[in-house]
């Protein structure tokens, strides 16, 4: 039996967030304002079931798979946001289950850090070369979730929200983990814009 764990749908891939899944995907690279779809299930290899069903009945590109013993995730986009929505239906369809029986997602953790010191930022820095670097000063948001595919859908709403700056973006494994920095003002609009996606993921 294959359990759906996550199942978010983004409108519009914000730039920082298409640039940082660009850094780490295998497969066709998404460009801003593109539509995606995070699709988490439970065993892993079953992902690849549903990502054949989604491809051939729609025009979507494969972003990224990613394949574990517990858990497997795909990322499909395209431009036209009825291509994903019809894809997320049919992978839907072929498991017998609608959207409200995904996991729901609980944040397991959330907290502002203001005024960096120069010493956490340069560490933080060293850690995550695939995002943008966080500077001595600046205000720092993290924030786990779990599932983990959710905590995408969490740094788009955050990005959309305000002028941030995407530091890491996790979403394979356990959980989830996301670092955002900025102004003071600027975090504390986009970690609300965070929390409430993750108490509110999106529906195709």
């Amino acid at each position: 039996m294959i359990q759906l764990r996550t199942y978010v749908y983004i409108d519009s891939l914000q730039p920082q967030l298409a640039a940082y899944i660009g850094s780490v995907s295998q497969g066709f690279l998404p460009v801003p304002g593109d539509a995606a779809l995070w699709v988490e299930v439970s065993p892993g290899m079953a992902v690849h079931r549903l990502t054949d069903i989604a491809l051939k009945a729609t025009r979507v590109h494969l972003s990224q798979l990613v394949i574990e013993r517990e858990f497997g995730a795909m990322v499909i986009h395209h431009r036209d946001q009825s291509d994903v929505r019809d894809a997320g239906q049919a992978v839907l369809a072929r498991l017998g289950a609608g959207q409200e029986d995904r996991k729901a997602c609980r944040i397991t953790w959330r907290e502002i850090i203001r005024g960096m010191m120069p010493d956490h930022t340069v560490l933080i820095n060293r850690q995550n070369r695939r995002g943008s670097m966080i500077l001595p000063e600046q205000s720092m948001f993290i924030l786990e979730t779990e599932p983990a595919g959710y905590i995408i859908y969490a740094a788009n709403q955050a990005e959309k929200a305000a002028n941030i700056t995407l530091v890491d973006v996790r979403a394979v494994g356990a959980y989830g983990r996301m670092i955002i920095a900025g102004r003071e003002a600027d975090i504390d609009e986009a970690a609300a814009a965070a929390v409430h996606a993750i108490q509110n993921p999106s529906w195709t």
